[in-house]
């Protein structure tokens, strides 16, 4: 056996290893009992310190030095590209601070919710601090001299950096703040009305899932606090949340969670348990989600058929038809909410979480202070003032797990899905009529062959230009948004 040959077999290991504790924290989020949080948390830290130790093993640095020498193709090298940049990393972060963490965050998760439930910032604030504390020094230790942001950021976007993305975002925030500003000053549309049952917004959800491609025979959809996707290859499940008086909060987060769920789908089965076998980056991940959800699923042709089978379900909606019911699915409202947020003004809710994250890594900002820069920031950007911490700071999971370096890659992939739509398009000139009848089989099948088949064979930015045929670029997204919202709003 070939050291390249070793080195992988002891990767699929690995790799499995990883979607076990995967699925312990799938369960944490969705049918642990609630006595059981002390005992996950020691449960997630003991994989956790199997994992780092597998990731340091120092046969690692053997294999990878001998399987340089060997013949690969081009699978073959990327492989090596993932690995070695996995055992560069995990080198740098003690074994002891990686269980730590993991201990950490499955316990600032249940103090989280419990936060969250009585709207109590306080009694979230000393966990949060900890977990602070802790990924200030993994960053540390991974940035070795270097920006330690940038250190957390390349988890989830390798080869970006908070300066870039700082650039990108100045791009993007002019347009979008003059958009805003002039839908708002017309008359808006009617929102739906009414109350949906929730069992009923389930089944729904589950059929529009299966419409976008989901595979109800490799995956699952339940409920949880945040809707989330876990696992990849054949066990890829995803969640939502629903609300009586608001359907489409559980309709839209269960096809942005498909697209995350669709691309691990989609993905080689040759790659599973690889660094191949999963999305190459959170920012590539989160374009396809969002090109589900926006591009796709608030269209004017999907919804008139979404219109059509939510009447079936519910009766008479009381809007007015189907121009009314799309008007309405994209009505620019104000709220507190990122995941409710309207397309217009999404990008506004993650740049406020990306400048109050870089602070708070950098020792700018305190974790005492966060409540107070999170509501002057948000009544800056938004004009009026938040209510309470539930519907503020305390609203995300993502700071309560560690992922710190996570939230900018949200409007990265609002960006790629922008630069994917207008390729989409171009290959597929009867989309719309296609999306009327409930037809998305061409639509996710050119993601799919273009995009999410690779995994993680090519870079991030790279798997985008090759689908595009482009770099990546803010105008594609700007351009859609004014020329859609232009339309909807008479401007």
């Amino acid at each position: 056996m070939s050291a390249y040959d070793e080195l992988m077999s002891f990767e699929r290991e690995t790799g499995a290893l990883a979607q076990v504790a995967g699925r312990l924290g799938w369960d944490q989020e969705t049918m642990m009992p609630r006595g059981a949080a002390d005992q996950r948390s020691e449960e997630l830290a003991a994989m956790e310190a199997v994992l780092h130790a597998r990731r340091t093993d120092p046969r690692i640095g053997d294999w990878l030095e001998a399987a340089a020498g060997e013949a690969l193709d081009e699978e073959g090298a990327a492989q090596l590209r993932h690995i070695r940049r996995s055992y560069e990393r995990a080198n740098r972060v003690p074994a002891k601070l990686a269980s730590d963490l993991a201990r950490l965050t499955s316990r600032a998760h249940r103090v989280w919710a419990e936060a969250r439930a009585d709207d109590d910032f306080a009694a979230f604030a000393p966990v949060l601090a900890e977990v602070v504390q802790l990924k200030r020094e993994e960053g540390a230790a991974l940035a070795a001299g270097g920006d330690v942001y940038d250190a957390l950021l390349d988890d989830y976007e390798p080869g970006a950096s908070a300066v870039q993305l700082a650039e990108m975002f100045g791009a993007l925030r002019p347009r979008l703040v003059a958009l805003r500003q002039a839908v708002l000053d017309k008359p808006q549309p009617a929102p739906l009305e009414g109350t949906f049952d929730e069992q009923a917004q389930m089944k729904l959800s589950r059929m529009v899932a299966k419409t976008f491609g989901y595979e109800m025979a490799r995956g699952r959809l339940d409920k949880s606090v945040h809707p989330f996707t876990a696992g990849s290859g054949d066990d890829v499940r995803i969640t939502t949340r629903t609300n009586a008086l608001d359907p489409f909060n559980c309709l839209y987060s269960t096809i942005h969670e498909v697209g995350h769920a669709c691309y691990e789908q989609a993905i080689r089965g040759g790659y599973r348990f690889t660094p191949l076998g999963q999305g190459v980056s959170m920012g590539v991940h989160e374009s396809q989600s969002r090109i589900y959800e926006n591009q796709l699923g608030r269209s004017r042709a999907f919804t008139g058929w979404l219109y059509e089978r939510m009447t079936e379900l519910f009766g008479d909606l009381g809007i007015g038809g189907a121009e009314a019911f799309y008007a309405a699915v994209n009505r620019i409202h104000n709220g507190y909410i990122r995941t409710e947020a309207d397309e217009v003004q999404y990008n506004l809710h993650v740049l406020l979480r990306f400048d109050l994250e870089r602070a708070l890594i950098a020792g700018d900002l305190e974790v005492a202070d966060l409540e107070a820069a999170w509501n002057e920031r948000f009544a800056k950007d938004f004009g009026f003032a938040v209510d309470k911490p539930s519907d503020g700071v305390l609203q995300d999971v993502h700071w309560s797990a560690g992922l710190f370096g996570y939230f900018p890659t949200y409007s990265l992939g609002n960006v790629y899905a922008g630069c994917l739509n207008k390729a989409l398009r171009a290959a597929e000139p009867d989309l719309d009529a296609q999306l009327a009848a409930g037809d998305l089989e061409k639509a996710t099948g050119w993601l799919r062959d273009n995009v999410q088949q690779y995994g993680g064979l090519y870079e991030p930015r790279a798997v985008i230009e090759k689908a595009c045929g482009e770099a990546p670029s803010e105008a594609p997204l700007l351009d859609y948004l004014e020329a859609k919202f232009g339309a909807l709003y008479g401007l």
